[in-house]
């Protein structure tokens, strides 16, 4: 017999009696799952053994045959019609005669036959071959390959035997191949499991491209030796993750024009890549290139997770003026919580997004928002208006989280654009920006909370005063350059201008002094809510005199006095 041929075939039967001696192997037992296993249970299992015994990873002796018998056995499990046939017969081809026990019980020898008419069979007797030997038993091992029956190739290379053995090549770097679970085709490969979206020029395009969502794509060509192994970390990833990502394939053998376009290079070993929005409001393909374990590429994937939030300190923030409309999540994480984070994504063309974290609710600022559980969501309005949107926001798994906020900013949008019209319908008879609002109850927080420096209060009791003091601030607002008009938030050296009804806030005036001003038909307040000082002026109501006194708080020169207590107003 030729050298090759007889090397060939003692390594072909060495390695396949390994993985299919039935008579004591039990696939069930070698993956640690009971017989009625849910096909979830049997790919976790496989994950965890796969990773322990890979021969990268695992040295130590008898780990190689460990892990052919681990893929062996999740070849057969993951398989519904190998799983149904190994339970009734003990064989995954439906044939009497390859499990221990079961009708066709060899003597210890599994009768392995690889094709149809024409095709070479060989028979080894115990102790033949030292690989090859029984418990002493009489009976012959007999096998034969696939092929057409030429006798000099078996109709399979040796490459083949080690990949359908360990799942593929083994990338450098310790990562190996792999994605169980799918149909296997005629060169030996396998497709995606269904669960893995394919994904092709049109899907990019409209539903992932600029959609604000993170996309994990496995990228492989139907020529690829081995997917398998890496499917069942990129599902427990998915899982996980699920509401913060989606998951597709893409096949450049059949998309070739997309992989050009995306720049992807089809390669023999597959490959993942995230769809990420975290630098930039275009999104990017980021390659992965860690080791294949969950831990690995879950945080991978977190990373690349969008990060439109700005996280900022509640006690030092200074609020800009926006256009559009602003929310901020209170809570107790140290970092951007991932649900904000995938918010951030959906909604960075609609929104503003910060976030702050603080100890609780009882924090005087916290509650100054009127915030009475953590954690919370807070909105402003584009035309400044405060709303609390939700506190004590409990939260059952990622996806149902992101859903349920999802429905609340689309509330907040909503109202934000009712809002933003009914502005505008005031715009066409009198300019927005020659408005002076009246202080309230809601707006005060945005228009004279803690976050603008001086705020400048026109205090009338009566609409004669009104009248008066509105076309004051009006005429100085504008020529000062300093209002940000109907701001959430004034920057550091902003200066807003608001009017107050002190008949309807008396207790506004009375927090300021124990007079609360009743002499006075309009009043003119400088109001410091950082420091929690005020200056009064009641002198004459003209554009000079009132310019006048406001150059001089700004410029330091007048005395304040300390309030008597925070101001508030109903």
């Amino acid at each position: 017999m030729d050298s090759r041929l007889a090397l060939a075939i003692f390594l072909s039967s060495s390695v396949l009696f390994v993985i299919l001696d039935a008579k004591t192997v039990d696939l069930y037992k070698v993956l640690g799952v009971e017989r009625n296993a849910s096909q979830r249970e049997i790919q976790k299992a496989f994950h965890k053994l796969s990773l322990q015994y890979h021969p990268d990873k695992n040295k130590n002796k008898g780990a190689q045959e460990k892990f052919a018998e681990i893929n062996n056995a999740y070849d057969i499990l993951s398989d519904e019609e190998k799983r149904k046939n190994y339970d009734m017969y003990g064989d995954e081809k439906g044939q009497p005669g390859f499990e221990a026990g079961h009708p066709g019980d060899q003597g210890g020898y599994t009768y392995f036959r690889g094709g149809g008419p024409g095709q070479n069979q060989y028979t080894f007797r115990p102790g033949e071959w030292q690989n090859m030997g029984g418990q002493g038993g009489s009976r012959s091992f007999s096998f034969s390959f696939g092929g057409s029956g030429d006798s000099s190739s078996f109709g399979f290379g040796m490459d083949e035997i080690f990949s359908n053995l360990f799942g593929g090549n083994i990338k450098s770097g310790g990562q190996f191949g792999g994605f169980g679970g799918g149909t296997q085709s005629q060169s030996g490969s396998r497709n995606p499991s269904k669960s893995i979206r394919a994904v092709n020029s049109q899907i990019y395009k409209k539903e992932i491209v600029d959609q604000g969502m993170t996309w994990l794509l496995f990228i492989y060509t139907t020529s690829s030796k081995v997917i398998q192994n890496v499917e069942p970390i990129i599902e427990e990833v998915a899982n996980f993750l699920e509401g913060a990502l989606k998951v597709g394939s893409i096949n450049c053998q059949m998309e070739q024009s997309l992989c050009k376009d995306l720049g992807i290079s089809p390669q023999r070993i597959p490959s993942v890549f995230i769809y990420s929005l975290k630098e930039s409001e275009k999104g990017s393909l980021v390659e992965y290139n860690g080791d294949w374990a969950v831990k690995s590429l879950k945080s991978f994937c977190q990373h690349h997770l969008p990060s439109f939030s700005k996280r900022v300190d509640l006690k030092r923030f200074e609020f800009p003026s926006q256009k559009l409309p602003t929310v901020m999540l209170l809570s107790t994480k140290k970092d951007t919580p991932v649900i904000w984070r995938v918010l951030s994504g959906l909604y960075r063309k609609k929104f503003i997004f910060y976030d702050a974290q603080v100890h609780e609710s009882s924090d005087p600022i916290v509650k100054k928002l009127g915030v009475d559980a953590l954690p919370a969501v807070v909105g402003w309005l584009s035309t400044g208006e405060k709303h609390i949107l939700k506190t004590g926001i409990s939260v059952k798994d990622l996806k149902s989280a992101v859903h349920d906020l999802s429905i609340l900013l689309d509330g907040f949008e909503k109202k934000n654009k009712k809002a933003s019209s009914s502005q505008m319908g005031k715009a066409n008879t009198n300019s927005w920006e020659n408005q002076i609002p009246t202080l309230t109850g809601s707006n005060f927080d945005a228009l004279c909370g803690e976050t603008t420096p001086v705020c400048i209060i026109g205090a009338f009791r009566s609409s004669r005063a009104r009248e008066k003091l509105e076309s004051i601030l009006k005429m100085v607002s504008q020529k000062t350059l300093t209002r940000r008009q109907n701001s959430a938030f004034g920057a550091r050296d902003a200066i807003s201008y608001s009017l107050l009804d002190a008949t309807k806030q008396p207790a506004f005036l009375t927090a300021l002094d124990k007079s609360g001003f009743k002499s006075v038909d309009k009043l003119l307040v400088a109001y410091k809510p950082r420091k929690g000082k005020f200056a009064a002026f009641d002198g004459e109501m003209n554009s000079e005199e009132v310019e006048r006194f406001i150059s001089s708080v700004l410029n330091g020169d007048v005395r304040f006095s300390k309030t008597r207590q925070s101001p508030v107003l109903k």
